[in-house]
């Protein structure tokens, strides 16, 4: 047994880089996903709320986390009234270490 990383991408062998920013990507996806949960919206009400077509709705209820981009869910949040913060945290190891 492998303990986990603490990321899923890093576990399942994504490289350091491509792994957070999946991570990051999958967590604005799920928050998005929720906020549309909890709104009970259709998906027609989802589309026009978002100011997109409803086969990009259908992508996002499904996780299709490689269509879309980290500005796009940034901005599907704000448009579904959620602010979103960013932290910076130090990584263990030093910038620039093998």
């Amino acid at each position: 047994m492998t303990p986990s990383t603490g990321n899923v991408f890093r576990d399942v062998g994504f490289s350091n880089k491509e792994a957070e920013h999946l991570k990051v990507r999958a967590d604005l996806l799920i928050d998005v996903h929720r906020a549309i949960g909890k709104r009970g919206l259709t998906q027609a009400a989802t589309a026009k709320l978002l100011g997109v077509h409803p086969p990009r709705v259908s992508d996002l209820m499904r996780g299709r986390i490689e269509l879309f981009s980290i500005e796009t869910l940034i901005d599907m949040l704000a448009r579904l009234g959620i602010g979103v913060k960013i932290v910076t945290t130090r990584s263990r190891k030093r910038a620039g270490a093998a």
